[in-house]
């Protein structure tokens, strides 16, 4: 679901407390996804704007997101006319679901002057909009000409106006008179279906109307229920799902929802559409497998044009040009053999094209049981990035790309993403510090894999993968790990595979001196020669909760 007007006013209510907030600098980080780094006197902020159809929100957030070193036309107005301005109010008309922020700036004559940003997060309509004093649309993120919308023009020059209301509805607030026969959605502002259902849920569970807003006044969380691989959301527990959520403070719960659900989106435009290239690549070697075993059995079979070759060089008087067939006594006189022949070719010369086929066919199979090996491999190590980038992030997936470049798939591009310059670049794998001090470390892709295993790695450390599945690397930096460490690197490497939603996923561990690479593989192929395997059921609260402890200790 999107965010309702309800839950965007305690967003608002939680940024207003950051208020004055310098505007120090502004990136866009995808198409539909604005930054902004603010100071304020809680020190350095980041504000997220997304106006993606479906994942539209607006969060402070703590998390690294790239920017592309070119920017956009807007993102460079933005920054001419908000760069060093203060926003010092944020406000929301009857809970609906816009923003407007009030920014005091100079101009370039330097007198002061204010200009507004309104923040308009309304499924496929989310926009971002800078208009003046005199009510002129400056700029604006997605534009709207007349002959599409004639009733609101948003276009520079435009006359900006607010999104329509709806003054049938009232203020949740106010204590309002309810019917409940009818959606509340349709009664109050800042309602949506969901809370809708809740609330009548817990007004027919004896909970007064009057103390669930009380309760929505003074939640400063938000809870997230899961079903069926769906998540809902609001800031308050969602009774009626009977099902136990997880609660986090509000701008954390939206990072958390959102960030890897737009992953996908920003991996496409900052680094291409690698899911396309490499899903091209794999249907091309799934179609190539069945005709090279085709191939195969053809080419086992050459043994039978050899003997029509035999067959045909002494009988070559009986045939002649022009037939299709020859029927022949059998040199064991155990019957006969009847022999297709090329018409356009005598008795010798059809011999002699079965004997060239019967060596080709020879020779052929040596060659054609390499093309299948090596097709196999093709398609084992497609699947694997296919897997890999399904849980990427924007730089597992530059390195990804980086990686096809090197083996040829595709052509070596400048990257796109604002990084900064090492002496020496090396895979960004992710390292956990467990609470009895040890190290866990894993990859995400077959560079960061190939990395910490042959390069990161220890010989006496303990590696870990997921038996018969593609899936990251873990290792932890001791010999002898506890039975609490290895199930959780287990864990890890369990949810990092194609198994993730499986259970009892078979996961094998080693000392990383028992593995060898494979020869002519791609990177990240390793063999092992000595092993013991443990059986794990992936978790995903426990997942999410070890990879945020990951992410608060950068």
């Amino acid at each position: 679901m999107a965010l309702d007007g309800l839950l965007l006013y305690k967003i608002q209510q939680e940024l207003q407390t950051l208020l004055p907030a310098k505007i120090n600098k502004i990136y866009m980080i995808s198409s539909t996804e604005l930054f902004f780094q603010l100071r304020c006197k809680e020190g350095k902020k980041n504000l997220l704007i997304s106006c993606h159809s479906i994942y539209n929100r607006i969060n402070i957030t703590d998390r690294n997101y790239p920017t592309p070193e070119e920017p956009t036309n807007f993102v460079m107005f933005l920054r001419k006319h908000l760069d060093g301005a203060t926003i010092f109010s944020i406000s929301q008309k009857d809970y609906d679901r816009y923003l407007t922020f009030s920014i005091a700036t100079r101009n370039e004559l330097g007198d002061k002057i204010l200009l507004f940003l309104s923040v308009e997060l309304m499924g496929k309509y989310a926009n971002v909009i800078l208009y003046n004093e005199a009510g002129k649309i400056m700029d604006v993120l997605k534009r709207i000409p007349p002959f599409e919308n004639n009733r609101r023009i948003l276009q520079p020059g435009a006359t900006f106006r607010l999104p329509d209301s709806q003054p049938e509805k009232r203020d949740p607030f106010s204590s309002p008179s309810l019917d409940p026969e009818i959606d509340l959605s349709r009664q109050l502002q800042g309602f949506s279906p969901l809370l809708s259902k809740e609330v009548l849920f817990r007004l027919h569970s004896g909970q007064s109307f009057s103390s669930i807003m009380e309760e929505i006044q003074d939640s400063h969380e938000l809870y997230l229920t899961t079903i069926a691989e769906e998540t809902q959301f609001h800031c308050i527990p969602l009774l009626h799902l009977n099902k136990k959520s997880r609660s986090y403070p509000i701008m954390e719960g939206l990072d958390i929802l959102y960030y890897h659900k737009e992953e996908k989106d920003r991996i496409k435009q900052l680094t291409g559409d690698l899911f396309k290239l490499v899903r091209r690549e794999l249907k091309h070697q799934r179609k190539k497998y069945p005709q090279l075993q085709a191939a195969l059995e053809e080419a086992l079979d050459c043994d039978r044009w050899r003997e029509y070759g035999e067959y045909l060089q002494p009988y070559a008087a009986q045939v002649h040009k022009g037939d299709t067939t020859v029927t022949l006594e059998r040199f064991d006189a155990s019957g006969t053999i009847t022999i297709p022949l090329d018409p356009r070719l005598d008795g010798l010369g059809n011999a002699r094209k079965y004997f060239q086929k019967y060596n080709k066919g020879k020779k052929g199979q040596i060659h054609i049981r390499q093309q299948i090996e090596l097709c196999q491999k093709e398609i084992d190590y497609f699947e694997g990035l296919e897997q890999q980038l399904e849980m990427a992030s924007v730089e597992d997936a530059r390195e990804i790309r980086e990686e096809l470049a090197k083996l040829g798939y595709c052509s070596a591009v400048t990257s796109r993403i604002r990084k900064k310059k090492k002496k020496e670049e090396q895979p960004k794998y992710t390292s956990l510090l467990l609470p009895n001090g040890l190290t866990l470390f894993f990859g995400k892709n077959n560079l960061q894999n190939e990395y910490i295993t042959f390069k990161a790695a220890a010989k006496n450390d303990t590696w870990l993968h997921a038996k018969d599945y593609h899936g990251a690397h873990v290792v932890i930096n001791t010999e002898h790990p506890d039975e609490e460490t290895l199930r959780t690197a287990a864990m890890i490497a369990a949810w990092f595979s194609k198994g993730r939603y499986s259970s009892s996923v078979p996961i094998n561990y080693c000392q990383i001196r028992q593995l060898k690479r494979v020869p002519g593989s791609k990177p990240g192929f390793v063999s092992l020669t000595h092993y013991r395997t443990l059986y794990i059921d992936p978790d995903e609260d426990t997942i999410m909760r070890l990879l945020e402890q990951a992410q608060s200790a950068k």
